[in-house]
């Protein structure tokens, strides 16, 4: 008797799994490029504002936790998720949707940096990074904040494709739901930050595997170690750009990263200047384009927007980088490299001994 009660249940469960495993394909009547926006406490009545670490729901009367998503039926999907931890970027998520791909952004708890993120460093050396996973997951793994999940980017994310399956079955965002109806198929997410975004996305990537990490300018937490962690997306994963003027390229924040990741296991650092796609198939990518020696500019130039560089006829000079990071078959890597000597680790110690 318990053998037939448990047949329906198992084919159920195969079935979705099946359907799970279909590549996606739109059936949209009128193909055309969709851009949606939603308050996160209009999507899910559960979450609050979180006033002592900068995480509101409103501000001088403003809303504060607008997010974005958007995707282009005209374009065959590759069936994969882009999760941006970071500002809205209306070129970057023009050409993400032109790469076959959705992409959103959630409204998170990331306004804690501010109040934590200063110098000198704390003894823990996971301080910044216990923050940035709870704020991640919304799970308690720091002491200094209380995150709960309907405020972790995890959740809202979730919620957020629920949202968006509904109001816009054309863009086929039911294909990102897990067939246990219980969160996002996260093998099918590509995370993707900024700066304070991109360290957050390798963070998160290290504790939840995901199908690609793509890094813009970062990451950071260069007095941390959680970069060495074991994790749980394989490092051939990742991929990181940067400008050599950024403060952080600068300061041996972005080098120190990479290696603990163990980027360099995939091919050397490569000026996208003066190497053509495909780069030697490598993970670590640098660019020296002129930004009139501004390294805040620099910082920002990596991503497409207003800051990056652009050629005598205003295109964009690293449209085929921007590519290659969010399509780069995975399974295609560089030859590995030795450990940079002069890329310190211990920033930490360096940092001590000139007085900081």
């Amino acid at each position: 008797m318990k053998r037939l009660l448990f047949l329906p249940l198992l084919l159920c469960v195969l079935t979705a799994l099946r359907a799970a495993d279909v590549p996606l394909k739109f059936n949209d009547p009128t193909p055309k490029r969709y851009e949606l926006k939603a308050r996160a406490s209009v999507i899910d009545p559960r979450v609050q504002a979180h006033p002592e670490i900068n995480f509101l729901l409103e501000k001088d009367g403003k809303p504060q936790d607008n997010e974005d998503a958007s995707v282009d039926t005209r374009v065959a999907p590759q069936g994969k998720l882009v999760i941006w931890l970071m500002g809205y970027s209306a070129p970057l998520f023009e050409r993400v949707n032109s790469y076959g791909l959705h992409i959103l952004r959630v409204h998170y708890a990331n306004g804690w940096f501010d109040k934590f993120g200063k110098e000198p460093p704390p003894a823990d050396e996971q301080f910044l990074g216990k923050i940035r996973l709870e704020a991640a997951t919304g799970e308690d793994f720091s002491p200094e904040v209380n995150i709960p999940k309907p405020d972790g980017m995890m959740e809202r994310a979730f919620q957020f494709v629920k949202y968006l399956a509904k109001q816009n079955p054309q863009g086929r965002w039911d294909y990102f739901l897990a067939p246990d109806g219980k969160g996002l198929r996260w093998d099918r997410v590509i995370i993707s930050g900024a700066s304070h975004g991109s360290t957050t996305a390798a963070r998160f990537a290290i504790y939840q595997k995901v199908d690609r990490v793509v890094m813009f300018c970062g990451p950071r937490d260069q007095y941390e170690n959680w970069q060495g962690l074991n994790p749980a997306t394989p490092a051939n994963r990742f991929f990181a750009f940067s400008h050599v003027l950024d403060g952080g390229w600068t300061g041996g924040h972005y080098c120190r990263s990479w290696e603990l990741l163990k980027l360099n296991q995939f091919g050397p650092i490569v000026n996208v200047d003066k190497t053509p796609a495909p780069y030697g198939n490598t993970r670590r990518l640098i660019t020296d384009a002129d930004v009139g020696k501004d390294a805040k500019r620099a910082h920002s130039s990596v991503v497409p927007g207003g800051a990056a560089v652009k050629d005598a006829s205003g295109k964009f000079i690293h449209e085929d980088v921007w590519r290659y990071l969010f399509t780069h078959p995975v399974d295609q890597v560089g030859q590995p490299v030795p450990p940079d000597p002069n890329c310190l680790k211990d920033l930490r110690h360096a940092a001590k001994k000139s007085g900081q």
